[in-house]
Formats: C-alpha cells, sequence, structure tokens
C-alpha cells in the first residue's frame, strides 16, 4: 500500500466529484420532482378510495386493464426492480424511458381500486428509468452507467420516504448481500439529497411516526448503560421480525409462481388476484388492510394503520398476519407498487403485538419492527438502522442521547442474520464470503 501524498490522485478524486454533481443535481431534481407527482397523485386516488368504497369491486377489471397495458407495452419493464438491478450487475439492454410512465400509472391503478400495495418500487424504478434516459443523452460507458443507476435507487428511495441518507446505504447495499461498493456512494448521495430536497419543495411532506416511550437506559460519561432486560425483549422480537420478513419473501415469490404457472394469459392474472383481495375483505370483514396503510380513512378512524400501530391497543393480533397475505396476493398476482411501506405496515402491527406480549413499550417495539421486517425481507440492516435514525430520532434529542440507537441496529442486524438470504428482490446477488 502505497502511503504516500499524491496531487494526481487528489485531482482525480475532485474531478470525480465535480462530475457527479453535474450529473447527479439535474437528475436528482427530476427524480424529486416526479416522485412528487406520484406522491401527490397517490395521496389523491387514496382519497377517491375512501370517498367511494365500491371502487374495490372493479379491482379485477382495474387489475386486467393494468396487466393487459403491461403486457402490450411493457416488455422488460415489467421485471420492475429487478431489471434496474439486473442491468447494474451486467449492463446490456439498458432501462426503458417507458418504465417511469407504465409504473406510475400500474401503482396508482393498484390503489384507486384498493389493491394492498406500497411506493418505493414505484419510486426506484421511476428513478431508474430516468436516469438510465440521462445516460443514454451522456452515452456514458458501462461503469459510469452502473454508478447512474445506483444513484437513481438512491434518488427514488430517498425521495419517496423523506430519508435521503438511508436511501444513498440502501442503493448500495440492496444490490448483494453482504458486498458494498463504495464507489457510487458519493453520486448516491448527491442524488438522494437533492431528490429529497426537491420534493419536499414542491409541498410534499411525508409522515411523522411518534415514539414517546424513554428507556430505562442510563448515561455515563462514557456513554449508554443498556436495559438489559429490554435488550433480551428486543432480541427475541428480531428472530419474530426476521420470521416474518422470510414469510412474506417466500409467500409472494409462491403466489408468482403458482400464478404463472396455472394462468397462461398475463393479464388475467391480477383479475384473479383481484377476486382474492375482494373475497379476503368479506372474509375478514375489514378495509383496514387495503392500499397504503400509512393513515386511516376519516370515516373509519379506528381503523388499523401503521400509525395507530405505535399506540396500545392500535392492532389487532394477526393484523400483520393480514396486511402480509393482502400483499403477497397483490403483488404476486401482478399489481404495480412496492412491497415496502406494506412490509413497515406488517413490522409495526407485529411489533405492537410483540409489546403487550413480552410487556414492552409498544411504540419502541412497533419502531422497530417497521425497521425490522424491512430489513430482513430486503437484506439491507445497515440502511434500516440509519433509516431508525432518520425516522425516529431526527429531532428527538431523547432518543439519540439513549438506547435507542443500539435496539434499533439489534433488531435491524439479528433480524437480517435470521432471515437468511430470503429476499423480495430475485435480482439480489450473494455477495457474503
Amino acid at each position: 500500500m502505497n502511503n504516500r501524498w499524491d496531487f494526481r490522485e487528489h485531482v482525480s478524486l475532485g474531478t470525480f466529484v465535480i462530475k457527479w454533481l453535474a450529473i447527479g443535481l439535474p437528475s436528482g431534481a427530476v427524480v424529486g420532482s416526479a416522485v412528487a407527482l406520484f406522491l401527490w397523485s397517490l395521496d389523491r386516488v387514496t382519497e377517491i378510495q375512501w370517498q367511494y368504497p365500491w371502487l374495490l369491486y372493479l379491482l379485477p377489471l382495474a387489475g386486467m386493464a393494468s396487466g393487459y397495458m403491461y403486457h402490450r407495452c411493457g416488455q422488460m419493464a415489467e421485471a420492475g426492480n429487478n431489471l434496474i438491478m439486473e442491468q447494474i450487475h451486467e449492463p446490456g439492454g439498458g432501462v426503458p424511458a417507458r418504465m417511469a410512465p407504465l409504473v406510475l400509472l400500474g401503482t396508482l391503478i393498484t390503489h384507486l381500486f384498493g389493491g394492498s400495495a406500497g411506493r418505493e418500487g414505484t419510486a426506484v424504478q421511476m428513478g431508474g428509468s430516468i436516469v438510465a434516459t440521462f445516460g443514454r443523452w451522456l452515452k456514458l460507458d458501462d461503469s459510469d452507467t452502473r454508478i447512474l443507476l445506483t444513484s437513481g435507487i438512491a434518488a427514488g428511495f430517498g425521495a419517496v420516504f423523506g430519508t435521503p441518507l438511508t436511501g444513498a446505504i440502501f442503493a448500495i447495499e440492496v444490490l448483494a448481500i453482504g458486498r458494498m461498493s463504495y464507489q457510487a456512494l458519493i453520486p448516491c448521495l448527491i442524488a438522494s439529497i437533492i431528490g429529497d430536497q426537491v420534493t419536499t419543495a414542491w409541498g410534499v411532506g411525508h409522515t411523522q411516526y411518534l415514539v414517546t416511550w424513554v428507556d430505562g437506559s442510563s448515561q455515563t460519561a462514557v456513554g449508554t448503560t443498556l436495559d438489559w432486560k429490554l435488550t433480551g425483549k428486543v432480541a427475541i422480537a428480531a428472530a419474530c421480525f426476521g420470521l416474518a420478513s422470510v414469510l412474506f419473501a417466500q409467500l409472494t415469490h409462491g403466489v408468482v409462481r403458482v400464478f404463472q404457472r396455472t394462468i397462461m394469459i398475463p393479464w388475467i392474472r391480477p383479475a384473479i388476484g383481484g377476486v382474492l383481495i375482494i373475497l379476503l375483505t368479506l372474509a375478514t370483514g375489514q378495509r383496514d388492510y387495503l392500499g397504503l396503510g400509512v393513515n386511516a380513512n376519516p370515516q373509519t378512524p379506528e381503523a388499523v394503520t401503521i400509525q395507530s400501530c405505535f399506540l396500545i391497543g392500535g392492532a389487532a393480533m394477526l393484523s400483520w398476519w393480514w396486511k402480509l397475505l393482502f400483499t403477497a396476493v397483490t403483488v404476486g398476482s401482478g399489481f404495480k407498487g412496492g412491497e415496502v411501506t406494506p412490509l413497515f405496515f406488517i413490522g409495526a402491527a407485529l411489533g405492537n403485538m410483540l409489546g403487550g406480549l413480552l410487556d414492552a413499550p409498544v411504540d419502541l417495539m412497533a419502531a422497530l419492527g417497521f425497521v425490522a421486517v424491512f430489513a430482513g425481507a430486503t437484506n439491507t440492516p445497515l440502511a434500516c438502522t440509519v433509516m431508525a435514525i432518520e425516522l425516529f430520532a431526527h429531532g428527538n434529542g431523547s432518543l439519540l442521547s439513549s438506547g435507542f440507537v443500539v435496539y434499533a441496529a439489534i433488531a435491524c442486524f439479528l433480524s437480517w442474520f435470521l432471515s437468511g438470504n430470503s429476499s423480495i428482490y430475485r435480482a439480489q446477488k450473494i455477495g457474503l464470503a
């Protein structure tokens, strides 16, 4: 290793930063604007769905229309997030520009008619599609294309959740289990920060989650002394979070396989999925597990939502399971949208249940489940630990100075470890030695 100072090396590094500032600023701004449009549109279609609940019974027809649209126009775009990851691993056919409008329209259709899906997949695909178009205009080589596509993931993810640091880390951590390439970190950070700031500048806000728990740890000059009884409970919960993430990933992949093997016409699959969602809704007698699940319909404020899971009694014993099943059927049958926000719901609801069973703070366990189930399902424990800080501890000095960050790390890393190599992304490589 050469430890001598090299002026040319610093010139090269400075040039790299300037180059990616020049690329990341405009591309991040466009992605941020697209995400702002998406989030605004998502709010509007959700309000319409609340206002006209009978739209649920049109979900099979909506699924057929969405499926036919992708069958006729989608081509490679049908692969979604996996296509972007594949093009980062081995650049080839590229990410088509039509992916962005197709996934935007497809996701809005899903939510308008009551499908249970998220928004991360849409934002990431829009980000990847937009920056890929930039890359073709700039005639970038394969190496720079990989970095640009990774930064597109970061911009979309950071903008849609209001977590720019998490977006940058997630983009490089999600590509391969146990292996991170830091070459793209600065471009990802630039794109994610710009995407998030532009989304906010458009007046689009993000949901705030309140964790009022005050821990029993003590502050000393050396550091934080943890509540070891609570630490043990967090470890037990983390194992449950990891198993829930495996169950979600395997059930979703299983639904995909069953539909592909038994229904030969692709655009009929989401129609059948829509029928199943209607039957599940009638069987449970609840609409709590439709849609995004972040906020409650004003007409049914007692509904189970992600936010209600932070309150004692805010979720039923099996709320996490029902959201898992509704989402696996929706996404697995071919409806568009992400899996991450439903994973937040599943984790928060499971944490709510475990908080009661383990006699632990419900809001703390909901927050840990929120990020830990996501960590296990995507194999991104570091990004999810940072997300816990950005979402729950940002601006909350009592949480930052407590053992919360340590508990979040325990929950995320143990959930990831116990979930094995299971993942919601089939294109994710195994890079662990």
